[in-house]
């Protein structure tokens, strides 16, 4: 039994990870709620729940309680949580602090949402790091100096932007279009094109399995099966990487041109420090094929992807968490506690 542990928490649309102050990411799971609509109960949350999306009964809906970084639905997101904090991998404490990764450009009240619902599962005191800066953290980039970094993280429900120098954000961006989006590109484009109709979890399987924002060397192609448009029955196509990279083109784009109005409106010192220090890719949309490439082609400065790109803001959130009493003066609603 410990006094107090400490929580560094990733509260993405896709996947819900939390770090255990000492020990690293212990939890790493779905951000997804089954719930039975016949009893309002909750059938299952996490990977469990993952496992029913798009493929459950009338009664059995699976839901992402977190949407665009926002918490979407406040009890399923605190059943969500409350579920994953109990679990055995995170011992038993007194207390529990709690350093939560955010959005940037959240409003007052969807920021406190987020301290709410934390602070109602008995995670107190609660501390908020917007996402670029543990990302920039994770990725251990040197952002304490007095020089700039540009760091773009390209989540599930959003993707987030911003110029750092001397462990603060300078400017930043915050686009809803990112992973989640390329999916119901994807099947718009297959619906439109073929006539066929598919669910989330194939779209990211295509994504994953042959996406791409720029030709390829390689030619990829995969096997799709879902339901005809017309007939209302199965059926299968063969899907070409030139097919899908037409369809992630331009969102893919709009990105990158979001990035050039942020240099745009950046001073002109860092602007010269970023030619030098390159642009810094994370989140999962990140890995898609070219997008680095895209980048580099649009905006002429070299391209990096931080090493495990995924986790990298709840390592960030970890880093936090793991050197409190240094870092803790860049963290948001510093609250006034006899055990903070």
């Amino acid at each position: 039994m410990k006094l107090r542990k400490t929580l560094g928490l990733d509260l993405g649309t896709d996947t819900t990870q939390i770090y255990l102050g000492g020990s690293g990411i212990v939890i790493n799971e779905p951000t997804i709620v089954a719930v039975n609509t016949l009893t309002n109960g909750v059938v299952a949350v996490g990977e469990e729940a993952k496992k029913m999306l798009a493929r459950t009964p009338a009664h059995i809906t699976a839901i992402r309680p977190v949407l665009g970084g926002v918490i979407a639905d406040f009890d399923l997101a605190k059943e969500l949580i409350q579920t994953l904090v109990d679990r055995k991998d995170l011992p038993w404490s007194w207390f529990t602090r709690a350093i939560v990764s955010v959005p940037t450009s959240l409003t007052e009240v969807e920021r406190k949402s987020v301290e709410d619902l934390l602070k109602e599962i008995g995670l107190n005191p609660v501390y908020v790091l917007e996402q670029p800066l543990a990302a920039a953290f994770g990725g251990r980039l040197p952002v304490g100096q007095p020089t700039a970094h540009f760091i773009v993280d390209v989540g599930a429900g959003t993707t987030d932007m911003a110029i750092i120098s001397l462990d603060g954000i300078v400017v930043s961006k915050r686009l809803k279009i990112a992973g989640n989006y390329l999916n119901q590109e994807i099947i718009k484009g297959v619906r439109d094109e073929f006539k066929l109709i598919i669910g989330e979890p194939t779209a990211e399987e295509i994504k994953i399995q042959v996406g791409s924002v720029l030709p390829w060397s390689e030619k990829l192609e995969i096997v799709v099966r879902g339901r005809d448009l017309q007939s209302g029955l199965p059926r299968e196509l063969t899907l070409k990487d030139t097919q899908v990279r037409f369809w992630l083109q331009r969102p893919a784009k709009t990105i990158v041109d979001a990035a050039k109005d942020l240099l745009e409106s950046a001073p002109p010192e860092l602007v010269g420090d970023i030619y030098k220090n390159g642009i810094w890719l994370c989140g999962g949309g990140s890995l898609i094929r070219g997008l680095d490439q895209l980048f580099e082609k649009e905006i002429g400065v070299a391209v990096q992807t931080v090493e495990d790109p995924m986790t990298c803001v709840a390592r960030g959130a970890g880093i936090f968490c793991d050197r409190f009493d240094e870092l803790s003066h860049l963290l948001h609603n510093q609250p006034r506690s006899p055990i903070s």
